[in-house]
C-alpha cells in the first residue's frame, strides 16, 4: 500500500470531474501536487527504462510501491490518455480543481510567486518526495548513480520536470532558480558543480505547504518566530485606541492592497500592544502574522526562511526591534516574499533608508483615563469591579500591562473569596507586575507613612504639597492649559530634591509614593554610568522606558553624577560625558511618568535641568525645634532620657534628620544590649557621641558637663594641659 493516508481519494465514477472526491483543503491540494510530482517521476523512469531496453513493469517488480502509486493515478485518468498527453491532462485537471477551491492554497501561492510558476512548484514537490516517503530516496540514489545522494540534484530535477514543461521552462536552472533564490529550496553543497547541487526542502516550508504550521504547538513553528493564523488574529473590536488613530489603522489594509504602503512602522512604549494593532490590520487584509525579533534575523537560516514562509502562509511579517538611542534598525530584504511588512519600534532609534522608503509611521500614545477604563472592562470581562473610574484614573498603564494586571487582580480577589475586583487587588497586581519587569533594573523602596512623618521647614512642606497636587492632576491638567502650550506639554512630572545627605529627600519620595498609591523605584545614577561609549544611554533608556510604562515613581539618586554642569570640550571624554548629559536632558523633558531627581550638590546642577523641572524642593538641615520633633518621633515612647538633655541636644547638636534617626536607633540597641528595658540618658548620649565620631566632628555638649570629655578638640587640649 502507498504511504499516502487517503489512497481511495483517486477513485472516480464515470462522467465525474477529475479529483471531485478530493477534499477542497490545503492538504487535499498538497496531495494532488504530490501525485503530480510522482507521475512526473514515473514518466521519467519510464523513459529511462525504454532507453535501457527495459520496461516500466520491470521497474515495478523491483519497486513495488511505484506500482501502487501508478495504479491509483491510472484509475483517475481517462482510459484513452497516452503517456504523451498525461502530463498535460494532470496540469489542466489540477488547475481546474484549484480554480474551484474556496480556500487559500499555500502551493497555489507558491506557483503565483514571481519566478516559480507551475514548473517551479513541480520541482519543489519533486524535491520533497523523500520527505514524504523514504523509499523515493532509494530510487533517486539509483537513478543518480554514480552519485549516491538520496535527494535529487539540480540536474536530475531538470531532467524530471522537462517532460510536459512549456517552452523556456525546460532546463534545470530555469525551473529551480526562483526556488533557490527565494529560499524555497536549499542547496547546502554550493561548492560542488551546480549540476550536482543536492536540493532539499526545509522542513518548516514543507509543513507550511501542507498548511500545518499552526499544528507545531504554542504558535512557535520555530524558536525564532511566532505564527498566528488569520482566523485567530484579533480584530478591530479588540483594539482600544483613540478614535483618530483607529481610523488611520483601518485605512491601512486598502493602502496595502493598492501597493501604496509597503511597510507599516508602529512606535510605542512598553506594553502598548503594537502587535494587536498590526494583527487587526493583517486580519482585515486577509493575512496571517509571523512575528520575529529583529535580532533573530542576524542569523542566516531565519533570514532565508522568513520570506518563503510568509509566502506559503500568506502572512504579514512583523519585525520587532528594541533600539537604544542612536541605533538604527535595517531589516533584511526578504527573498521569496513580495508583500508588505510590519516593523515595531520603541520611541528611540530609527529605520535605515531602505526600509523607510515606502513606509508609513504611526505612534501609539499612552491611553487617557477613559480608554484605560475601557481596557480594564475588556480585560476583566464579565467580572464585577469596584471603583473602576478611580482605578483607571490612578494607574496610568498601557493596554498590554492592563491585561496582565487584570488577570493577577482577579486572582487576588479569588484568594480572598470575592468575585468583585477592588482597588486593593489592582494595587497588589501592579506591584507584582512592577517586580517582574523592574526589579532587575532598579531597587524597589517600601512606601509608607504620611507627610506628618516628615519634619521639615514650612517652605519645603509647601513645595511637597505642590508636587503631590501636580502628580494627582497631571493628566487632567493637560485639558486646562492654554493654546500656547501646544504639543510641548505632557503628563510627566519632574521634580528635583536638593539638600545635604540626611535631610529627608528619600523619605519624602517614599511618602509621595504612599500618598499617590504608587510604587517607588530607586536608580543610582552614579552606578548607571558606563565607561563604554553609548552604554550609559542604553542603561538609562531601559530604566526610563520601563518605569514610564509601568507608571511608578522613579527616584534618580545622586543626580549630580549626570546632571552636573556641562564642560568645555577639551577631550573625547568631555565630549561623550556631555552627550550623556544631553540625552538625559532630552529624555526627562519627554518623560511621561513621575521622576524625582535627588542631589546633595544643588549648586552643581546644570541650569538647563533646573529649568525643565516642574517642582524644585529644597531640603534644609533641621532647626532646633525640628530636631526636637524628629527625636520625639524616633525615640521609643517609654524612653527615660532627661527632657533637659533632649532639649540641649536639639539646640546644640546640629545633626541632620538622618543622623538623629541613627542616634535613636543606636541608643535602642545599647539599651537592649545592656539588658535595660528603656533607653536612658547615658544610652542616648553615647549614641549621639558615636554619630559625631562617625562624622569626624567634636561633640559640643562635652564643654557643658554632659560628656566625659574624652573626645574632640577640647579633650585634646585638656590632655595637653595636664602633662608635666
Amino acid at each position: 500500500m502507498s504511504t499516502i493516508e487517503e489512497p481511495a481519494m483517486f477513485t472516480r465514477s464515470e462522467g465525474q470531474r477529475p479529483f471531485a472526491d478530493v477534499p477542497p483543503t490545503p492538504n487535499g491540494h498538497f496531495i494532488l501536487c504530490l501525485y503530480t510530482a510522482i507521475f512526473q517521476l514515473l514518466n521519467h523512469v519510464r523513459r529511462l527504462s525504454e532507453v535501457g531496453g527495459s520496461t516500466l513493469e520491470a521497474v515495478f517488480e523491483r519497486y513495488g510501491f511505484l506500482g501502487e502509486y501508478f495504479g491509483e493515478m491510472r484509475d483517475q485518468m481517462p482510459e484513452e490518455t497516452t503517456w504523451g498527453d498525461a502530463a498535460q491532462w494532470w496540469r489542466e485537471s489540477l488547475e481546474a480543481w484549484e480554480s474551484e477551491c474556496p480556500v487559500r492554497l499555500p502551493l497555489a501561492d507558491l506557483a503565483a510567486h514571481p519566478g516559480v510558476g507551475y514548473t517551479g512548484r513541480l520541482a519543489f514537490m519533486a524535491a520533497g518526495l523523500v520527505e514524504e516517503d523514504s523509499r523515493f530516496g532509494t530510487l533517486i540514489a539509483e537513478l543518480q548513480a554514480p552519485l549516491t545522494q538520496r535527494r535529487p540534484t539540480l540536474e536530475f530535477l531538470g531532467q524530471m520536470v522537462n517532460d510536459g514543461a512549456a517552452p523556456g521552462e525546460a532546463d534545470a536552472w530555469t525551473a529551480c532558480r526562483g526556488l533557490l533564490e527565494g529560499g524555497f529550496l536549499a542547496a547546502p553543497d554550493r561548492d560542488a558543480p551546480r549540476s550536482e547541487w543536492t536540493l532539499r526542502v526545509p522542513p518548516l516550508l514543507w509543513d507550511a505547504a501542507r498548511d500545518q504550521l499552526a499544528a507545531r504547538g504554542n504558535g512557535r513553528p520555530a524558536p525564532w518566530c511566532h505564527f498566528t493564523p488569520h482566523e485567530r488574529l484579533s480584530g478591530w473590536t479588540d483594539l482600544v485606541q483613540p478614535p483618530d488613530l483607529l481610523a488611520r489603522l483601518q485605512r491601512l489594509p486598502q493602502l496595502l492592497a493598492a501597493g501604496r504602503v509597503r511597510t507599516i512602522v508602529l512606535r510605542s512604549g512598553p506594553g502598548a500592544e503594537p502587535h494587536a494593532a498590526l494583527s487587526a490590520v493583517a486580519r482585515a487584509a486577509g493575512r496571517a502574522v509571523l512575528s520575529v525579533e529583529g535580532s533573530a534575523l542576524e542569523d542566516e537560516a531565519p533570514s532565508r526562511l522568513l520570506g518563503p514562509l510568509c509566502t506559503l502562509t500568506r502572512a504579514l511579517p512583523v519585525l520587532s526591534y528594541e533600539l537604544a538611542p542612536g541605533q538604527t534598525a535595517d531589516p533584511p530584504l526578504l527573498a521569496g516574499y513580495d508583500g508588505p511588512a510590519g516593523v515595531i519600534l520603541g520611541m528611540e532609534g530609527g529605520l535605515g533608508e531602505r526600509t523607510a522608503d515606502g513606509a508609513v509611521t504611526l505612534v501609539l500614545r499612552p491611553l487617557r483615563a477613559d480608554l484605560r477604563e475601557q481596557s480594564w472592562k475588556q480585560a476583566l470581562g464579565a467580572r464585577p469591579v469596584r471603583d473602576l473610574p478611580v482605578i483607571a484614573e490612578r494607574f496610568h498603564l498601557a493596554g498590554g500591562f492592563i491585561r496582565r494586571a487584570a488577570t493577577m487582580a482577579a486572582a487576588h480577589a479569588g484568594l480572598d473569596g470575592r468575585e468583585a475586583v477592588c482597588l486593593g487587588d489592582v494595587q497588589e497586581a501592579t506591584r507584582a507586575l512592577n517586580r517582574q519587569l523592574l526589579d532587575t533594573l532598579a531597587e524597589r523602596l517600601e512606601t509608607h507613612g504620611s507627610w506628618a512623618d516628615l519634619i521639615s521647614s514650612e517652605s519645603t512642606r509647601l513645595k511637597l504639597a505642590e508636587l503631590e497636587a501636580r502628580c494627582r492632576h497631571r493628566e487632567r491638567l493637560l485639558d486646562h492649559l492654554g493654546r500656547a502650550f501646544g504639543l510641548n506639554a505632557n503628563q510627566g512630572v519632574r521634580a528635583l530634591f536638593t539638600g545635604t545627605s540626611g535631610t529627608g529627600k528619600t523619605l519624602a519620595a517614599r511618602i509621595l509614593g504612599a500618598a499617590l498609591g504608587l510604587d517607588v523605584y530607586r536608580v543610582d545614577l552614579a552606578a548607571v554610568i558606563n565607561k563604554y561609549i553609548g552604554e550609559t544611554e542604553k542603561n538609562l533608556h531601559r530604566v526610563l522606558s520601563r518605569a514610564e510604562a509601568l507608571d511608578v515613581v522613579l527616584l534618580l539618586d545622586e543626580g549630580d553624577a549626570l546632571l552636573g554642569n556641562r564642560t568645555e570640550v577639551r577631550s573625547a571624554n568631555d565630549r561623550y560625558a556631555n552627550l550623556e548629559t544631553n540625552y538625559l536632558l532630552q529624555r526627562l523633558e519627554s518623560y511621561q511618568g513621575i521622576v524625582v531627581v535627588t542631589t546633595n550638590l544643588g549648586d552643581n546642577i546644570d541650569p538647563a535641568f533646573q529649568r525643565r523641572m516642574d517642582v524644585v524642593v529644597p531640603f534644609f538641615a533641621p532647626q532646633p525645634e525640628e530636631r526636637w520633633r524628629i527625636l520625639d518621633l524616633h525615640l521609643p515612647s517609654d524612653h527615660l532620657v532627661e527632657p533637659a538633655f533632649l532639649k540641649r541636644i536639639a539646640v546644640a547638636c546640629q545633626l541632620t534628620g538622618g543622623q538623629l534617626r541613627n542616634a535613636a536607633l543606636h541608643a535602642s540597641l545599647l539599651a537592649l544590649d545592656g539588658g535595660s528595658d528603656a533607653v536612658t540618658t547615658a544610652h542616648f548620649e553615647e549614641a549621639v557621641r558615636s554619630e559625631y565620631r562617625k562624622a569626624g566632628g567634636a561633640y559640643p555638649l562635652a564643654r557643658e558637663g554632659f560628656g566625659d570629655g574624652s573626645e574632640g578638640m577640647s579633650a585634646f587640649m585638656a590632655a595637653l594641659g595636664t602633662r608635666p
